[in-house]
């Protein structure tokens, strides 16, 4: 058996440095800014669609993404530890799943470097067999990626759980041929989980593991 998880909003909350860091970038570059929770619908598709969304429509020109990508980079990378943390009971569940012999992933369209960084800081070099982050693959939902995760950990798609708090990571799991089960304290809501394919939703880390517990 094994399990993927997104990171943002799935093992990590990360929403207010990375609010804090676009906003930062917008107001040098003269945009308006936007309020903490209007990023929970920006993020997950990237840090070049995240800048793109950050945008006025008049201004997502290629060159003034770029030149706001460029920055956003410069700037997330020395702010995105300030107030990011793993959710409550995330340790918890990955040291319970390791105990269950679970494989364990992380797949993120957050930048590569970014996600393993994150990764590593919050959780050790120890826990998880495979760190793929953006840029590696095409983008989730493509299911590219996930579909090597399962390649590489030699465990079938079938076998595999995948836990994300978003549209595109049950329609990930669910292209890649794997369990899709929806984070509810994530970024996105139950609706839009529910439409894109989530086969469980659970509420907290913990009900995962009690739904592997009870063999359902």
């Amino acid at each position: 058996m094994a399990a993927v998880f997104d990171l943002d909003g799935t093992l990590l909350d990360t929403l207010q440095d990375i609010a804090e860091s676009m906003n930062r970038v917008l107001l040098t570059m003269g945009f308006p800014q936007h309020p903490v929770q209007s990023y929970k619908m920006f993020v997950g598709e990237g840090m070049r669609v995240l800048v793109r969304k950050t945008l006025p429509e008049e201004s997502r020109t290629e060159a003034v993404i770029d030149k706001c990508l460029s920055a956003m980079r410069e700037t997330y990378a020395s702010r995105w530890a300030n107030k990011t943390m793993p959710y409550d009971g995330i340790a918890d569940m990955l040291l319970s799943l390791r105990k269950m012999n679970f494989k364990l992933a992380v797949l993120s369209n957050k930048p590569h470097e970014f996600t393993v960084e994150s990764v590593i800081h919050f959780f050790g070099e120890n826990i998880f067999d495979i760190i793929i982050g953006g840029g590696k693959f095409p983008s989730k939902p493509d299911p590219s990626s996930a579909i090597f995760i399962s390649e590489q950990l030699m465990v079938s798609a079938e076998q595999i759980i995948y836990l994300g708090d978003s549209g595109i990571d049950m329609m990930t799991a669910t292209g890649a041929g794997m369990f899709a089960v929806g984070a509810l304290w994530g970024f996105r809501s139950r609706e839009e989980l529910i439409a894109e394919g989530a086969g469980l939703l659970i509420e907290t880390p913990q009900e995962l593991i009690e739904y592997l517990q009870r063999g359902e």
